[in-house]
């Protein structure tokens, strides 16, 4: 069914579910810079109603830096720290948590309101609230994420970090592909052939897995070793790359094999984008695969600068930007090969 002939108001619900996928965007990067700046354990309360309201007096930061003086990070590694120094770290982790309660309140106040008024078309219903299930049981796997730094060791595991990485990139690509149906439009794209469609929705599946690898190396730290280009510190594949036991730890764990993995997964992305966009000039559409392409690139290459000058938080924000920008990219590549007007 054509959405767009059948719901005047769906250009209204389609700039809206846009907005709500740009401040995800943020979201994401914020939650990157967050991780670089080892911000993330500075908070050790989940308090989801009154977490919204900063420490206000030297009272309630010295009762804040107490707690967080109790913590693994804290006695393990930034033992000694100023109050000063615990600000700045507080001050990232609380930007992360209150942007997430602030999505919340923008996607669900203007949820309610579209169904009070009729706006939402029947088949649409299910999806928008669906979508807000997801973002309540994303909270939730943040503060899950966080526990685990908070127990023995003072880093969180990576298994959730990516976790929540994976499910906050499921938010931002239903948001993003709801919102093209809308303002696009969902009719079959009668002038593109099968197989160019199966290409891009394989562009989006490599560059998805592709951003959960990237959830490893941020979780294991992986990008602060082997920091040479192309070899690893002078081998193609460095010989400890399989040295835990049973192996398919080191497909977790082991970072020199997963920052080799993270590699070899950018070469798949680039090489499907290259088929993509060589398939896309055989379409009968504009099918903007040079848009990926190039999006593709710019990636490529502040990946490579990050690994080389060791993560600096400017290029580490940039890269998580940029990885995020390939999957938006993809997407409506992916679209644009599937629907129409």
């Amino acid at each position: 069914m054509n959405i767009t002939t059948n719901n005047s108001h769906t250009h209204v619900l389609g700039v809206w579910l846009l907005f709500c996928a740009a401040v995800v965007y943020v979201m994401v990067v914020i939650g990157g810079i967050t991780r670089l700046t080892q911000s993330g354990l500075s908070m050790v309360e989940w308090a989801p109603i009154m977490g919204i309201f900063p420490p206000i007096g030297e009272v309630a930061w010295i009762d804040v830096f107490t707690k967080y003086q109790s913590s693994p990070e804290y006695q393990k590694v930034n033992m000694g720290m100023s109050l000063a120094a615990f600000k700045q770290i507080f001050w990232w982790e609380y930007g992360h948590r209150v942007l997430g309660r602030v999505i919340g309140m923008i996607y669900f106040f203007p949820l309610v309101f579209f169904l009070i008024k009729g706006m939402i078309p029947k088949q649409w219903k299910v999806k928008l609230l669906g979508l807000f299930v997801l973002g309540g049981m994303q909270g939730l796997m943040g503060w899950y994420m966080v526990k685990s730094g908070l127990v023995d060791l003072p880093h969180v595991s990576q298994y959730r970090l990516t976790a929540h990485l994976g499910l906050a990139l499921l938010i931002f690509a239903y948001m993003f592909w709801f919102a093209l149906d809308m303002l696009r439009g969902n009719k079959p794209n009668a002038d593109s052939s099968s197989s160019y469609q199966l290409l891009t929705g394989l562009t989006v599946g490599v560059v998805f897995m592709m951003m959960l690898s990237g959830g490893f190396v941020a979780g294991t730290k992986a990008g602060f070793i082997m920091n040479t280009f192309p070899l690893m510190n002078g081998e193609w594949l460095p010989q400890s790359w399989m040295s835990l036991t049973p192996w398919w730890r080191n497909l977790f764990e082991n970072p020199i094999a997963i920052q080799f993995i993270h590699r070899c997964l950018a070469i798949v992305v680039l090489i499907t984008v290259l088929t993509a966009f060589y398939l896309s000039l055989k379409q009968k559409f504009a099918s903007y695969s040079y848009i990926v392409l190039g999006v593709v690139i710019i990636q490529l290459g502040l990946g490579i600068s990050a690994l080389l000058l060791v993560v600096p938080i400017a290029l580490g924000a940039a890269h998580q930007a940029g990885a995020v920008a390939v999957l938006a990219s993809s997407l409506f590549v992916a679209h644009c090969a599937r629907k129409t007007k």
